[in-house]
């Protein structure tokens, strides 16, 4: 039998650090607990040793309670105070909420709208790196978003690294850094969403469990990882609303 495949299918061998590279991050979170499942203990290394975080929630959250358990009017503000509170096991505390609506595939002006906000951001506060939900995440939110950033970077010619994340969607990571020694400070951050974790059973086990597989590819003596992939450039169409938004 000849195989019919081809070598360059293989997935790469990720690169793995024990800690980050060193510098400004601006991290991009689709919704409040986001920033912690998907990265809350390379957050947790940054600030650690000393590197400026800056964590940007984009959409308010308000479709995370399906059962109606809380009161609709307290709703988002509850989101955020959970944010808040999960922050302060990872020794971050500068969070900026944009509220925008959630749920739904943003028109093209919509996601020009979105970068052009991110790119404001990205000038304003000049990051070394950037982390966001990487494209192929099946949340709308989630993918959305990571359209919106990959736009801005490159509308702002930035040179900091653009790193995806995967927070609902496994990603073929190509970096995976070492989180055994902070893995419970994660746990614990997470735990702090309790709208999300009463509302998602079994939610800290799903959040988590990859991050046990990531470490595969660490030390023997490694147990918890989390994967990147370069966030990568717009696609043809979303780089097309760039062109345009450049002749008008």
């Amino acid at each position: 039998m000849t195989y019919a495949g081809s070598t360059s299918e293989r997935a790469p061998l990720p690169e793995t650090l024990a800690t980050p590279p060193r510098g400004r991050v601006l991290i991009l979170a689709p919704h409040p607990d986001d920033d912690v499942i998907g990265c809350g203990g390379t957050l947790k290394k940054h600030a650690a040793q000393g590197d400026p975080v800056h964590v940007v929630v984009a959409f308010d959250g308000r479709r995370g309670d399906p059962s109606e358990r809380f009161d609709p009017a307290e709703y988002v503000e509850r989101r955020r105070r959970e944010a808040r509170a999960a922050a302060a096991h990872l020794g971050l505390g500068d969070y900026e909420f944009w509220d925008n609506p959630e749920g739904h595939e943003p028109a093209p002006s919509q996601l020009l709208e979105g970068a052009r906000a991110v790119a404001a951001c990205i000038e304003r506060f000049r990051p070394d790196l950037v982390y966001a939900p990487w494209v192929g995440e099946q949340h709308i939110d989630h993918h959305s978003l990571g359209r919106a950033v990959r736009l801005a970077v490159s509308l702002t010619g930035t040179r900091a690294e653009a790193w995806g994340y995967e927070v609902w969607t496994p990603l073929v990571p190509t970096r995976i850094i070492d989180i055994t020694d902070v893995f419970e400070a994660k746990r614990a951050a997470l735990l702090e969403h309790t709208s999300q974790t009463g509302e998602i059973a079994g939610m800290e086990h799903k959040a988590l469990a990859i991050t046990a597989q990531r470490a595969m590819y660490l030390a023997p003596e490694a147990r918890h990882g989390e994967g990147f992939a370069p966030l990568g450039a717009p696609d043809p169409g979303d780089a097309q609303l760039l062109d345009h938004d450049a002749r008008a």
